[in-house]
């Protein structure tokens, strides 16, 4: 089999944008990277603050953390999407919800509808991880900080988060990952990502290889750049002695 590449088609003019087919892709670069990083900053905050719920000698505050994480992790992305731009629009009063559907920008709609879906589902997973790193530390530490007087909060804030996130860097790493793959499902409604602009370009240029090899290695180039900033992270903040450290 014979593939006739064409590299050259990237800096051919789009026909419309005023810009090449290159800009297209770089666009949806940087919607890309804008999304992941706003749901990430999403994930990460709601994401240990249930982890956290879900490991408190509370019955009902540890019960909501985990009806949080059965429902955003059991039902499939593509459908949380939708229901995020189609459902809960209708669910908002009614001002609010007309306010979002008639007259804001449609490209903001994708947007915020994209950023609050991907950062509650990954929220989900990031809480699972900050309550495995929890419950990994030894029981005496949770009672040392007590003991010290310090109050439960104050015990989380100073004694088990800091060394609950040290454990759990690489596989917050790796959910880091997964948010930046899991943002092209976006394009399904109509946020012009990566994957919605090599499929753009495609439609346009009739050059299905040289559209899908170039967001791969964009792909593979912000994934790589994630592992290496996670890698310094986690070298920075290791403790001799603690659970992972060398």
């Amino acid at each position: 089999m014979s593939i006739d590449w064409n590299w050259g088609i990237f800096l051919q003019s789009a026909p419309f944008g005023n810009t090449t087919y290159l800009g297209w892709l770089i666009s949806g670069l940087q919607v890309t990277v804008a999304l992941s990083i706003c749901a990430w900053i999403i994930a990460f905050l709601l994401g240990s603050l249930l982890g956290i719920m879900r490991t408190v000698p509370h019955r009902l505050i540890a019960g909501i953390g985990t009806c949080y994480v059965e429902l955003f992790r059991n039902v499939p992305l593509i459908v949380q999407f939708f229901s995020w731009y189609l459902v809960v629009p209708e669910l908002l009063p009614t001002k609010l919800g007309m306010w979002f559907k008639a007259e804001l920008d449609p490209n903001i709609q994708f947007f915020v509808s994209s950023m609050l879906c991907l950062g509650m589902f990954t929220a989900a997973r990031v809480c699972e991880q900050v309550r495995a790193g929890i419950q990994s530390l030894p029981r005496g530490q949770r009672a040392a900080g007590l003991a010290l007087g310090l109050t439960l909060p104050q015990t989380y804030r100073h004694v088990l988060l800091p060394n609950a996130y040290r454990v759990v860097i690489p596989p917050l790493t790796s959910e880091m990952l997964n948010l930046v793959k899991n943002s092209a499902i976006a394009s399904t409604i109509g946020l012009m990502d990566m994957a919605a602009q090599a499929g753009k370009l495609l439609d346009y240029s009739a050059h299905a290889y040289e559209s899908f090899s170039a967001i791969t290695l964009a792909y593979i180039g912000v994934n790589a750049i994630i592992m290496l900033i996670m890698q310094i992270v986690e070298r920075k903040t290791r403790l001799p002695g603690n659970l992972g450290s060398k």
